[in-house]
Order: C-alpha cells, then structure tokens, then sequence
C-alpha cells in the first residue's frame, strides 16, 4: 500500500508553476490533467480537488496522498515540488475518457492518469490510477 501512494505521489508531484488566483478550467483535458498533479505534487490538496471526480473512493486515495505527503522528510518533499511534469502522451479512449501518460523529472517513474467528461467539464478519476489494470 505504501508504494501504491508512493507511487501516486510521485505522479502528483509534477512541478508546473501555477497560480492559485487562475480561473477553473475544465474544458481540456490535458489541461485538467496537468492541473491536478502540478496541484498534488506541490501539496496543493484544496487546488487538485477542484479537478478530481467527486466520489468515496477518489476522496480515499486523496487522503492517503495526503497522508503518505505527510510522512515525507522537508527536502523530499521540496524535489517533488521543483518537479517538472513530463507528459508522454494522451490517448482518447472515447469521447468522454482520455488517459495521460505521464511522469515527473523528480522520480521519472511512468504513471497513468484518467479523465472523465460530465457535461462540458474533464475530471480527474484518481482511483484508475491505483487500480488501471482491473479496469478496461
């Protein structure tokens, strides 16, 4: 479980400047994407929320990041904030599923995240990228 979230945080941990003030925008999914783990690297928790799908097990993963971001000793947790997001490639599975592909300079471990379309808007479904094998 701990490397599970080690994993994940890694993922998360994608350094791309951001500011907090900028409008929402969810109508891109590389865009949504990118936000939510520039957000969850720099330990940003109320800022990836804004981009993650609203559901318990989403909301439990999010918690164990934070928990597992916690535990992190001062200078771990500054390599993954200086990260920098390296974004492999988006595949469209479907008009509303596309999968990013990516990875951060800090740990350089490939990772894979979902989103989903609702209406006009992308949202992150986190959990796929804990459990993406049992998932089609």
């Amino acid at each position: 479980m701990k490397k599970i979230f080690f994993f994940l945080f890694l993922s998360v941990c994608i350094g791309v400047s951001c500011n907090n003030n900028k409008e929402i925008d969810r109508t891109d999914p590389l865009e949504s994407g990118r936000e939510f783990i520039d957000a969850a690297l720099k330990g940003d928790y109320v800022r990836a929320d804004k981009y993650m799908l609203k559901d318990s097990l989403n909301e439990d993963y999010m918690d164990g990041l934070k928990d597992f971001n916690k535990k992190l000793d001062k200078i771990e947790r500054e390599n993954y904030r200086e990260a920098n997001i390296i974004i492999d490639s988006v595949i469209q599975v479907s008009d509303s599923v596309n999968i990013i592909y990516f990875a951060n300079t800090y740990k350089k471990e490939q990772q894979q995240l979902k989103l989903v379309r609702e209406n006009k808007d992308w949202w992150v479904d986190f959990k796929y990228t804990f459990n993406h094998n049992s998932e089609k």
